[in-house]
Protein backbone atom coordinates (compact mmCIF):
# COMPACT_ATOMS: atom_id res chain seq x y z
CA UNK A 1 0.00 0.00 0.00
CA UNK A 2 1.44 3.36 -0.71
CA UNK A 3 2.39 5.53 1.90
CA UNK A 4 -1.09 7.82 2.83
CA UNK A 5 -3.35 5.70 0.42
CA UNK A 6 -6.59 5.38 2.43
CA UNK A 7 -7.97 1.82 2.14
CA UNK A 8 -11.40 0.77 2.51
CA UNK A 9 -13.58 -1.34 3.99
CA UNK A 10 -16.88 -2.05 5.02
CA UNK A 11 -19.08 -2.75 8.23
CA UNK A 12 -22.57 -4.47 8.57
CA UNK A 13 -23.85 -4.40 11.63
CA UNK A 14 -26.60 -3.69 14.17
CA UNK A 15 -26.80 0.09 14.81
CA UNK A 16 -28.27 1.92 17.35
CA UNK A 17 -28.62 5.66 15.53
CA UNK A 18 -27.63 5.74 12.16
CA UNK A 19 -27.24 9.49 12.05
CA UNK A 20 -24.92 9.49 14.96
CA UNK A 21 -21.42 11.16 14.99
CA UNK A 22 -19.61 8.54 15.68
CA UNK A 23 -19.85 4.73 15.66
CA UNK A 24 -18.18 2.22 18.23
CA UNK A 25 -18.11 -1.22 17.22
CA UNK A 26 -17.11 -3.94 19.71
CA UNK A 27 -15.23 -7.47 19.02
CA UNK A 28 -15.96 -7.23 15.36
CA UNK A 29 -15.71 -10.75 13.03
CA UNK A 30 -12.99 -10.14 10.57
CA UNK A 31 -13.40 -11.36 6.72
CA UNK A 32 -12.13 -10.59 3.01
CA UNK A 33 -9.05 -8.91 4.75
CA UNK A 34 -10.98 -7.09 7.52
CA UNK A 35 -8.76 -7.31 10.44
CA UNK A 36 -6.29 -4.91 8.48
CA UNK A 37 -8.29 -2.14 9.09
CA UNK A 38 -6.48 0.87 11.01
CA UNK A 39 -7.03 4.20 11.70
CA UNK A 40 -7.07 6.73 8.92
CA UNK A 41 -8.64 3.80 6.66
CA UNK A 42 -12.61 4.52 4.96
CA UNK A 43 -15.64 2.52 5.99
CA UNK A 44 -18.84 2.10 4.82
CA UNK A 45 -21.53 0.95 7.05
CA UNK A 46 -24.70 -1.03 6.53
CA UNK A 47 -27.30 -1.21 8.80
CA UNK A 48 -28.54 -4.73 9.92
CA UNK A 49 -31.56 -5.33 11.52
CA UNK A 50 -34.90 -7.39 11.09
CA UNK A 51 -36.02 -8.10 7.65
CA UNK A 52 -32.26 -6.82 6.58
CA UNK A 53 -32.26 -3.70 7.76
CA UNK A 54 -31.54 -0.34 5.58
CA UNK A 55 -28.21 -1.51 4.28
CA UNK A 56 -25.46 1.73 3.42
CA UNK A 57 -26.21 4.34 5.55
CA UNK A 58 -23.15 6.21 6.18
CA UNK A 59 -19.30 6.68 5.50
CA UNK A 60 -16.40 7.46 7.99
CA UNK A 61 -12.80 7.56 8.86
CA UNK A 62 -11.84 4.85 11.52
CA UNK A 63 -10.02 7.02 13.94
CA UNK A 64 -8.69 4.09 16.07
CA UNK A 65 -8.79 0.23 15.71
CA UNK A 66 -7.20 -2.65 17.80
CA UNK A 67 -7.72 -6.30 17.60
CA UNK A 68 -8.70 -8.30 20.13
CA UNK A 69 -6.61 -11.14 21.37
CA UNK A 70 -7.58 -14.92 20.50
CA UNK A 71 -8.77 -17.24 22.85
CA UNK A 72 -5.88 -19.71 23.99
CA UNK A 73 -6.79 -23.22 23.18
CA UNK A 74 -9.07 -22.46 20.66
CA UNK A 75 -7.74 -23.85 16.96
CA UNK A 76 -9.99 -22.18 14.75
CA UNK A 77 -11.22 -18.25 15.12
CA UNK A 78 -12.32 -15.69 13.11
CA UNK A 79 -10.06 -12.69 13.93
CA UNK A 80 -11.95 -9.70 15.47
CA UNK A 81 -11.74 -6.04 15.65
CA UNK A 82 -13.10 -3.29 17.77
CA UNK A 83 -13.09 0.18 15.65
CA UNK A 84 -14.05 3.51 16.38
CA UNK A 85 -15.32 5.65 13.55
CA UNK A 86 -15.89 9.00 12.75
CA UNK A 87 -19.27 10.13 10.39
CA UNK A 88 -17.93 12.08 7.45
CA UNK A 89 -21.47 11.81 5.59
CA UNK A 90 -24.79 9.86 5.20
CA UNK A 91 -26.17 8.26 2.19
CA UNK A 92 -27.62 10.14 -0.48
CA UNK A 93 -28.38 7.18 -2.66
CA UNK A 94 -29.89 3.61 -0.42
CA UNK A 95 -28.11 0.84 -1.23
CA UNK A 96 -29.41 -2.55 0.21
CA UNK A 97 -29.98 -5.94 0.24
CA UNK A 98 -32.93 -5.58 -1.87
CA UNK A 99 -31.00 -3.91 -4.68
CA UNK A 100 -27.75 -6.41 -4.20
CA UNK A 101 -29.86 -9.63 -4.12
CA UNK A 102 -29.74 -9.50 -8.03
CA UNK A 103 -25.81 -9.80 -8.18
CA UNK A 104 -25.01 -12.94 -7.72
CA UNK A 105 -23.04 -13.99 -10.93
CA UNK A 106 -19.69 -14.39 -8.59
CA UNK A 107 -17.20 -14.27 -10.98
CA UNK A 108 -19.19 -10.57 -12.88
CA UNK A 109 -16.32 -8.50 -11.17
CA UNK A 110 -19.27 -5.68 -10.64
CA UNK A 111 -18.89 -4.05 -7.04
CA UNK A 112 -22.48 -4.84 -6.58
CA UNK A 113 -21.52 -8.47 -6.68
CA UNK A 114 -18.84 -8.03 -4.77
CA UNK A 115 -21.12 -6.24 -1.61
CA UNK A 116 -23.56 -9.23 -2.15
CA UNK A 117 -21.44 -11.67 -2.01
CA UNK A 118 -19.24 -10.25 1.28
CA UNK A 119 -21.88 -9.24 3.58
CA UNK A 120 -25.30 -10.84 2.01
CA UNK A 121 -24.55 -14.06 0.85
CA UNK A 122 -24.06 -15.16 4.68
CA UNK A 123 -25.97 -13.55 7.61
CA UNK A 124 -23.00 -12.77 9.92
CA UNK A 125 -22.19 -9.13 10.98
CA UNK A 126 -18.59 -8.62 10.05
CA UNK A 127 -16.04 -5.84 8.53
CA UNK A 128 -14.92 -6.69 5.32
CA UNK A 129 -11.84 -5.31 2.92
CA UNK A 130 -13.17 -3.91 -0.40
CA UNK A 131 -11.74 -3.39 -4.17
CA UNK A 132 -10.76 0.29 -5.08
CA UNK A 133 -13.12 -0.31 -7.68
CA UNK A 134 -16.01 -0.98 -5.11
CA UNK A 135 -15.03 1.42 -2.68
CA UNK A 136 -15.52 4.48 -5.53
CA UNK A 137 -18.88 2.57 -6.67
CA UNK A 138 -19.95 3.42 -3.20
CA UNK A 139 -18.40 7.06 -2.78
CA UNK A 140 -20.97 8.06 -5.95
CA UNK A 141 -23.84 7.18 -3.63
CA UNK A 142 -22.79 10.81 -0.74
Amino acid sequence: MDAGRQRAFAIKALLDDVHAAQFEFTACKTMYGGKAIAAGDRLFVFADGPGGGPGLVAMGTVTWAGPLPRTPGVARQTPRVSVRVRRDALVRRPLGRETLRRFCDWEDGRPETELNFKFYRQATHKIAGLSDATARFLRRRF
